[in-house]
C-alpha cells in the first residue's frame, strides 16, 4: 500500500548545500547529523545539522542503502571510499 506524500520547498531550501564530510554522533533520545564541507586549505565547515530520533534515522539509513543499491543497479557499483593510513605501531623516532 503506498500512500502519496507531497512536500513543499522554499527557493532557498531547494538550492541544496553540498557537503563532503558527515560526522554522526548521538544521545540516548537523538541522532546528530553534521554535513559539512572539507576543504583541503582547512578547517571542515558545517553547511547543515539534522537532528532526529533513533527510529527517524534507522529508517533514514534503510532508505539510503535501498536508494544506493537502486543506483548501483542503473550506473554500476559506487567505489569505497580510500581508508587513510593506520598509524604506525611500536616506539617511533
Amino acid at each position: 500500500m503506498s500512500t502519496e506524500f507531497r512536500l513543499d520547498i522554499d527557493k532557498e531550501t531547494a538550492k541544496g548545500q553540498y557537503s563532503n564530510l558527515a560526522v554522526i554522533s548521538h544521545t540516548p533520545t537523538e541522532f546528530f547529523i553534521d554535513f559539512a564541507l572539507a576543504q583541503p586549505q582547512g578547517v571542515a565547515q558545517v553547511v547543515a545539522r539534522i537532528i532526529t530520533n533513533p527510529r527517524h534515522a534507522k529508517a533514514l539509513a534503510h532508505s539510503l542503502l535501498d536508494n544506493i543499491r537502486k543506483y548501483e543497479e542503473q550506473f554500476g557499483e559506487i567505489p569505497d571510499m580510500p581508508q587513510p593510513p593506520a598509524p604506525p605501531e611500536g616506539p617511533q623516532a
